[in-house]
C-alpha cells in the first residue's frame, strides 16, 4: 500500500497539476486544477488487491461474510488502515444480508461475477470539500480500479445511505461499479460519522483518528471554548453529531454534494490517466447516478440539478425522496381507497411512527405475529398506549383497543402501507423512527447542540440508561462503528427533561406520566414541530416552538424534489413493505409527479417489489428472512438495465410490480425461482400506470 498527500492549494492558486507523472508518456499533460471546493490535502492511496483493496479492505468476500469483525492492535489508538477496514466491514454488512442462504455469494457479493475473493486493486483519492455557502466539511472520495478502461470510461456515484460515512455505499453502488471497472465516487453528504465530544473537545480527522487539536476534522460544534464549557457544566458528557448539529441542513445540498463528487472523480481520473489527447471528460464518460435510501435520494436530486450534463442515467433503490406535493393525482393500489394525502415529509410520517408505533406494537395482530416484537417491552408498550389515551390521542376501553386504534391512525391518517405493519416493531425496537425524528428536526431547523430541541441530547449511557462518559475505546472506534445517527456506537438519545434525571429515551418517564412511556412527551414535541401545530390540542404553536417549526418547514421546502429528470433514463426499485420510507410518500408519488412533469419525454421506470423491504440485513433473522427477499438483488438489476440502456440502447422495461416468492423457511437457501427478473414485457395486470388523475398500482 502506497500513500501520498496532494496539496489542494496547487489547483486553487491556478498553477494546474500534471495528470500523468510518467515521463515516458509522449503526450503533454492536461491542465487539471484541483476543484476549488476541495479543502486542504487530498490523500491518495494505492491498493495492491492482495494485502488490501478497494472493495473489501483486504478481507475478501470470506472476511466480509464472517460474523467476526476485524480488530485493532491497540483498542485506544487504532491506525487509519484498521479504522478503514472495520468501517468497510460494518458498512457493507449494514446494507447487505451476508448470512448463509440469503443470496450472498450466489446472487450478489464481491466474488460474484469475478471469482476468487472479489478483491479489487486500484487507487483511492479522499478529501474534504464544502458546498457553496457552507463551511461544514463534507468528505468526498474517488476509487479507480485497475480494471478501469481509459478507452471506455465510466463512473458511478455512491453517496452514503442513511447518515453514514464516506464508505456507506461500499457494498451497494461501490461493489457494482468497481466490479464493472468503473470509477466510483462517494460522499458522506455532509452527514457522516463526525462526532464532537463536548467534554474533551475531541473530534475525528478525515481518516477517523481522534484529535483535540486545532486541525481539520469532520465536525466540531459551532461553540466557543467558553460556550462549550458552560454547556458541559450543565449537561456533562454530551456529544454533538454532524448531521444533527451542523446548523447547515445538509440535505438541502445533497444533490450538489453528488455533483461535486463527480467533478472530483473527473479530476482524479485525469490525475491518473489524462493527457491532451486522452482527457477523460463528461462527453466521453458514461456516468450513472446511483446508491440506495438517502444516497439514492441524493443522486435523484443531483440528476434534477444537473445543468452541466454530468449525469447520463439514474439507478437507485428505495430512494429517500420528498417530492413536492402535487394534489393533481391520487394513488390507488388495486381496488383500495385512494391516497390523496401523499408526499408527506419524512419528518411528518417519521414523528408519527415515533409517537404511535410503540402502542401499535401491542395490537393483537401485531403483538402475536410481528417478528422480533419481543424486543419491545410489553409493559412499556402498554404504558405508551395509556399515555396516548390519557392525552386523547387514541380511543379504546383497554390496551388492545387502544393499540388497534394507534395502528389505524398510522395506516389511515398517515398513509402507512399495511404491508409495512409487521416490520415496524423491529424498527421501533431499533429506534429507527426515534433517531430520524430527532436528527432531522435539528437538521431542518438548523439547530445547534446547545438548543437541545425538545429536551433531547446525545450521550453514552450505562445499563440503567443514565448518562456516562463516552469510553475511550468506544470513541476511538466510532468512525468505524457509527452509522452517523445516534443511537449508534455506544451513544444514545437522552431525554434531558425526563422525570428524575436525564435518561435514555426508551427507559424515560415523561413529566406528564408516572410510568416509563418512552419519553412520549419529547416525541410528541418533535411531532408538533413537524406538523406545525400542537399534536395534542391542534392549537397553533407559540414562542420559540413556533419559530423553530417555521424554520423546520423552510428546511423541508429546501429538500423537496421537483420530479424533473430532464428525460434521463432512470430506474427506481422499492420494496412494498418498506417500513422506513413509506412508499406512498416517496417512490410512488415521485413517479406520479415525474409523469405529470415530463409526460411522454419521461424515461423513469418504477419497479415495486412484493415481499421486499428497506433493510435487507434483517433477513438473517427467523420470521423475516422466511417472509422477505433481498431488494439488493433488484437494485443490481436496476443498474444493469440502465447500463444496457446507455450502452446498447436497450429499452427499459415498463413500470411494474415484481412478484417474488419468499423462501418460507429461513433454512432453505434462496433460489432463482424466488427472484423473478424484472419483466421486459410484464403482464397487463402487473403494469404501474398514471391514468388521468390516478396512479394505479396493482395489488
Amino acid at each position: 500500500m502506497k500513500r501520498i498527500m496532494i496539496s489542494a492549494l496547487i489547483g486553487a492558486t491556478g498553477f494546474g497539476l500534471s495528470a500523468c507523472n510518467d515521463s515516458s508518456n509522449d503526450n503533454p499533460p492536461v491542465a487539471n486544477p484541483i476543484p476549488g471546493f476541495i479543502q486542504g490535502d487530498i490523500q491518495h492511496t494505492q491498493y495492491d488487491g492482495v494485502t488490501d483493496d478497494l472493495l473489501t479492505a483486504g478481507m475478501g468476500a470470506t472476511g466480509l461474510g464472517s460474523p467476526t469483525a476485524p480488530t485493532f492492535s491497540d483498542a485506544l489508538n487504532p491506525s487509519p488502515s484498521e479504522l478503514r477496514r472495520l468501517a468497510i466491514y460494518n458498512n457493507y454488512r449494514a446494507l447487505v444480508d451476508t448470512s448463509a442462504g440469503g443470496g450472498y455469494g450466489e446472487f450478489f457479493g464481491p466474488s460474484v461475477g469475478i471469482g476468487t475473493e472479489g478483491m479489487i486493486s486500484g487507487h483511492e483519492y479522499i478529501a474534504f470539500m464544502t458546498a457553496p455557502g457552507s463551511d461544514v466539511s463534507v468528505t468526498v472520495m474517488a476509487q479507480i480500479p485497475d480494471s478501469f478502461d481509459q478507452n471506455s470510461p465510466c463512473m458511478i456515484t455512491a453517496p452514503s445511505s442513511g447518515s453514514r460515512g464516506v464508505y456507506g455505499a461500499i457494498g451497494t453502488a461501490g461493489e457494482w461499479g468497481l466490479k464493472k471497472g468503473c470509477a466510483v465516487v462517494y460522499t458522506d453528504k455532509g452527514s457522516g460519522t463526525g462526532s464532537h465530544n463536548l467534554e474533551s473537545n475531541t473530534a475525528q480527522r478525515m481518516d477517523g483518528t481522534l484529535t483535540a487539536g486545532d486541525e481539520p476534522v469532520q465536525f466540531r460544534a459551532d461553540l466557543t471554548d467558553a460556550e462549550r464549557g458552560d454547556f458541559s457544566a450543565l449537561w456533562p458528557d454530551r456529544l454533538a453529531w454532524k448531521h444533527a448539529h451542523s446548523k447547515a441542513n445538509p440535505e438541502a445540498d445533497w444533490g450538489q454534494h453528488v455533483l461535486q463528487s463527480i467533478e472530483f472523480g473527473f479530476w482524479a481520473l485525469n490525475k491518473q490517466f489524462g493527457s491532451d489527447s486522452n482527457a477523460i471528460t463528461p462527453l466521453n464518460t458514461l456516468v450513472i447516478a446511483s446508491s440506495v435510501s438517502n444516497g439514492g435520494g441524493s443522486s435523484v436530486r443531483a440528476a434534477e440539478q444537473d445543468i452541466n450534463g454530468l449525469i447520463d442515467g439514474v439507478a437507485v433503490s428505495e430512494p429517500n425522496v420528498n417530492p413536492v406535493v402535487d394534489t393533481g393525482f391520487t394513488i390507488v393500489q388495486g381496488s383500495g381507497t385512494a391516497v390523496a394525502e401523499n408526499s408527506r415529509s419524512l419528518l411528518e410520517y417519521t414523528t408519527a411512527l415515533a409517537v404511535y408505533q410503540g402502542c401499535a406494537n401491542q395490537a393483537p395482530a401485531i403483538r402475536d405475529s410481528a417478528p422480533l416484537n419481543a424486543l419491545n417491552v410489553a409493559q412499556v408498550r402498554e404504558n405508551i398506549c395509556n399515555s396516548l389515551f390519557n392525552k386523547g390521542l387514541v380511543t379504546g376501553a383497554d390496551t388492545d383497543a387502544r393499540a388497534i386504534d394507534a395502528q389505524r391512525i398510522l395506516n389511515q391518517n398517515f398513509g402507512i402501507q399495511p404491508e409495512q405493519n409487521l416490520l415496524a416493531p423491529v424498527h421501533f425496537a431499533s429506534k429507527v423512527a426515534q433517531s430520524i425524528a430527532m436528527t432531522y428536526a435539528n437538521a431542518y431547523g438548523r439547530a445547534g447542540v446547545e438548543n437541545r430541541v425538545c429536551g433531547l441530547s446525545f450521550a453514552a449511557t450505562d445499563s440503567a440508561g443514565a448518562v456516562t462518559p463516552f469510553t475511550n475505546a468506544g470513541e476511538a472506534a466510532a468512525f468505524a462503528t457509527s452509522n452517523g445517527i445516534p443511537p449508534t456506537a455506544g451513544v444514545d438519545i437522552i431525554y434531558d427533561d425526563a422525570e428524575g434525571q436525564p435518561t435514555a429515551l426508551p427507559t424515560s418517564v415523561s413529566p406528564s406520566s408516572s410510568q416509563v412511556d418512552y419519553g412520549l412527551d419529547a416525541l410528541l414535541c418533535l411531532h408538533s414541530l413537524a406538523l406545525g401545530r400542537d399534536a395534542i390540542t391542534g392549537d397553533a404553536l407559540t414562542g420559540a416552538d413556533a419559530t423553530l417549526a417555521s424554520a423546520i418547514a423552510e428546511g423541508i421546502d429546501d429538500i423537496r424534489a421537483t420530479g424533473n429528470l430532464s428525460g434521463k433514463p432512470a430506474v427506481f426499485v422499492t420494496g412494498r413493505a418498506d417500513a422506513i420510507l413509506p412508499i406512498n410518500h416517496t417512490s410512488r408519488p415521485y413517479y406520479g409527479l415525474n409523469q405529470r412533469v415530463e409526460g411522454a419525454a419521461s424515461e423513469l421506470r418504477y419497479y415495486e417489489v412484493i415481499n421486499a423491504h428497506h433493510l435487507d440485513i434483517l433477513n438473517q433473522f427467523a420470521g423475516i428472512g422466511d417472509r422477505y427477499v433481498p431488494l439488493h438483488h433488484y437494485y443490481f438489476q436496476a443498474l444493469d438495465l440502465v447500463w444496457e440502456r446507455l450502452t446498447n440502447g436497450t429499452e427499459l422495461p415498463p413500470s411494474q410490480v415484481v412478484r417474488t416468492t419468499p423462501r418460507g423457511d429461513i433454512a432453505t437457501p434462496l433460489a432463482a425461482s424466488n427472484l423473478p427478473e424484472i419483466a421486459a414485457q410484464p403482464a397487463d395486470g402487473d403494469l404501474i400506470l398514471l391514468v388521468g388523475s390516478e396512479l394505479r398500482i396493482p395489488d
